[in-house]
């Protein structure tokens, strides 16, 4: 009995495994292969705050995708990863570049400016994605104190709009990022899903063109929890170790985070899993464009497709299948797909989209 005097049950499913929606690949369970390297690790005693075998080994598996300079530092998530790795290339009067649509800029509830002490400098963008001549909207004024210093450009891979840069946009980004002093941050929560649809190393588009560093995730390919800052360029960090604990992403228990991502970059289960997730969008596209009255608003080049129908139609099939809005405004919604989504889930939603939209 607990103090209320209440009986304690045990634990027991609260939920319908079957049922999927198209709102978040973070609503994907753990793939069972991240399941069983969890229960791998556990077990007997380990050095705490990473001083674990588990994440001196993912050290090695860092280094064999993105080169021999590489480091990863563990976090618990891709908000912690985004915060300490911009803290780690600007200083306390610095400023970041990035989308207006950036998902630091807005869907992080403040934290780089509150937590990090950071100024976002936004550009729009018409799909997302950052160039040169956009970036020159905001890189000025290094001699003025009354403003903030640009000192990093952040870009994401893929994009909050499901768009992809190639490697040569990155260079390009990079080599005039580094032209003007400032380091080059790329937020790749979903950077797996770049790498499938490019089908190319992440090198290709990472160190191998320029960037600094990146947030590299793992929650939305898979993993249960846990995310990394990965070093690429040494000369361009300062005080990661010190950082990570200042911003409360130092995991004492830390081989439980390196497992995962061991489990999912050792192999290639990272790669199955983000082609998959990008095969379920591209069907998904494919049964929307058939449904007259529906529009799909960027290229679908990930594992997301982003539609404007309808409000009514919109708000009658989230009550059937989980989704958000993007503009609900404009009608703009946004469907993602999962690495656990099927051809069955797809084929169910759009039936259901036909069947709403010819009410």
């Amino acid at each position: 009995m607990n103090p209320t005097g209440t009986a304690f049950t045990q634990a027991r499913r609260h939920h319908d495994p079957e049922v999927r929606g198209f709102a978040s690949d973070n609503y994907a369970g753990a793939h069972p292969e991240v399941l069983a390297a969890l229960a791998l690790a556990n077990g007997g005693h380990q050095v705490a705050y990473g001083e674990d075998d588990y994440t001196q080994n993912l050290q090695a598996v860092i280094r064999s995708h993105f080169g021999s300079t590489a480091e990863a530092f563990p976090v618990f998530n891709g908000t912690g990863a985004n915060v300490v790795a911009l803290q780690a290339v600007t200083d306390r009067w610095g400023a970041v570049i990035c989308a207006e649509s950036a998902h630091i800029n807005v869907d992080e509830g403040g934290a780089p400016e509150r937590v990090g002490g950071l100024k976002l400098l936004t550009v729009p963008t018409p799909d997302g994605k950052l160039t040169p001549e956009l970036i020159d909207r905001q890189a000025y004024g290094w001699e003025d104190e009354h403003r903030a210093m640009p000192q990093a450009v952040s870009i994401t891979q893929s994009t909050e709009l499901g768009t992809l840069y190639t490697p040569d946009e990155i260079r390009a980004i990079c080599d005039h990022a580094h032209e003007r002093g400032m380091r080059v941050h790329l937020d790749g929560s979903r950077i797996a899903n770049a790498a499938a649809s490019l089908d190319v190393p992440m090198r290709t588009f990472t160190n191998a063109v320029g960037v600094d560093l990146l947030s590299l995730g793992g929650t939305k390919n898979g993993a249960l929890f846990g995310e990394a800052v990965v070093i690429l360029n040494q000369d361009a960090v300062r005080h990661m170790k010190h950082l990570r604990k200042l911003s409360m992403q130092l995991a004492s228990k830390m081989r439980f985070v390196s497992v995962q991502l061991e489990a999912l970059l050792a192999k290639d289960l990272w790669l199955r899993n983000a082609r998959h997730g990008n095969e379920m969008a591209q069907r998904l596209a494919e049964g929307v464009r058939a449904v007259h009255g529906v529009e799909i608003r960027h290229p679908v080049q990930a594992n997301a497709v982003f539609a404007r129908l309808p409000h009514e139609v919109s708000e009658r099939l989230r009550k059937r299948f989980r989704f958000y809005f993007w503009d609900e405004a404009a009608g703009d919604v946004r469907w993602m797909c999962a690495f656990d989504t099927t051809e069955d889930d797809v084929d169910a939603f759009v039936a259901a989209l036909k069947e709403e939209m010819a009410r």
